[in-house]
């Protein structure tokens, strides 16, 4: 993997760059649609690399290797062929599903105990098999497995937690080295900072992640439940250790104004399920505010769904349609608000590098802040 910097902005701390791997150059800031199960719920392939457009996905390393099971994919020759996708492929390490099976698990220095979500199967991960079941699963970018603290979270356990992450990182690069790569392109390995929302824990944290040497650096732990204003905080004190000249992950954020704000501190990379499972919901988000597609007030509204046509859903079908697929709980209105969302959130940080380049990111990410924070 190469990482490119292209642009500074001079009055915050975004940055506009290009990731190059095997399959492709991923321009940043970059927001990458969440595509759990090897598949981004409810949107075709094609609709996928046509219409929504994004140089990098993720999938997820728990659900893959519960279903379709990892001996399945390496038959196919990794997700890639498995899904027919051939840009970018993000796996998260699976730290953040056993994190959320908090009754169904238990975590110890050798890795963590788990029972399926699906049976009630039991399964242990640990730092070594989760970067085999990685290399298995084929992504272009695959991460350390960490342990996610909750929010709230005691200051002494989340400092244990921290050290453990950093004990199972070590064990990660370790056992990594010894893995050759399985189909005939190279993996980039991220380790994660943790430290909950203590700025000395996230201080070390960043510093021994920084001192892993690895060719980018992902944030976990944040978006859990705590005060936007607490994740900007930690986003700050991270990047400003991490190296600059290595891409920055900021895991599972978040709204686009959060995704904004966190790019204005330095965040080159996002994903998350929001866009899709709001869209489900019937939420759509624009560039003026949220609409909540269900409510009354959309029934004989025959405008467009988003006049931006930013994708073909926003032009070819009315809001008082889209209402109606919802209405009558018609899996086709969820289809066109997870396309209409995706697009937009692509459409954001497309627009936000732009404007990075172009060195008035600032004024319009202000601008953009107050428009986007409105129910219509």
């Amino acid at each position: 993997m190469i990482f490119e910097l292209k642009a500074k902005d001079a009055q915050t701390k975004a940055r506009a760059g290009v990731i190059t791997t095997d399959h492709g150059s991923i321009e940043t800031p970059i927001f990458m649609p969440v595509g759990t199960v090897a598949s981004v719920k409810g949107v075709h392939q094609r609709e996928l690399k046509n219409d929504i457009n994004p140089d990098i996905i993720l999938g997820n390393t728990y659900h893959l290797y519960l279903r379709p099971q990892t001996h399945i994919l390496e038959k196919a020759g990794g997700l890639h062929k498995f899904m027919n996708w051939d840009r970018n492929i993000l796996t998260d390490s699976g730290g953040y599903q056993v994190y959320s099976l908090s009754a169904n698990r238990k975590i110890k220095e050798e890795g963590v105990k788990f029972k399926s979500h699906i049976d009630g199967s039991t399964h242990v991960f640990t730092p070594e098999n989760v970067m085999e079941i990685q290399r298995t699963i084929g992504a272009d970018i695959i991460m350390a497995f960490d342990e996610c603290t909750p929010y709230p979270c005691d200051y002494k356990y989340a400092k244990r937690s921290m050290h453990m992450t950093h004990r199972w990182l070590d064990r990660c690069i370790g056992h990594l080295d010894k893995l050759p790569f399985k189909y005939g392109y190279e993996q980039t390995f991220f380790p994660i900072v943790q430290g909950s929302t203590y700025k000395d824990l996230r201080q070390e944290s960043a510093e021994y992640i920084a001192n892993a040497g690895a060719q980018g650096n992902a944030i976990g732990g944040l978006s859990v439940g705590e005060p936007a204003e607490e994740m900007y905080a930690m986003t700050e004190v991270v990047c400003d250790i991490l190296p600059s000249e290595k891409p920055r992950y900021l895991m599972g954020v978040g709204t686009p104004i959060n995704i904004l704000e966190n790019i204005a501190l330095g965040v080159d990379m996002f994903d998350c399920v929001m866009p899709t499972r709001n869209a489900r919901n019937g939420m759509l988000f624009t560039a003026h505010g949220s609409i909540n597609i269900k409510n009354l007030k959309w029934a004989d509204d025959f405008s467009p769904v988003d006049e931006m046509g930013i994708t073909f859903v926003d032009t070819e079908y009315s809001k008082a349609y889209l209402r109606h697929l919802f209405t009558v709980n018609e899996l086709l209105g969820k289809q066109i608000a997870t396309i209409h969302n995706l697009g937009f959130y692509m459409w954001l940080v497309r627009e936000a590098r732009k404007h990075i380049i172009a060195g008035d990111f600032r004024t319009w990410k202000e601008k953009m802040v107050k428009q986007m924070d409105k129910r219509l």
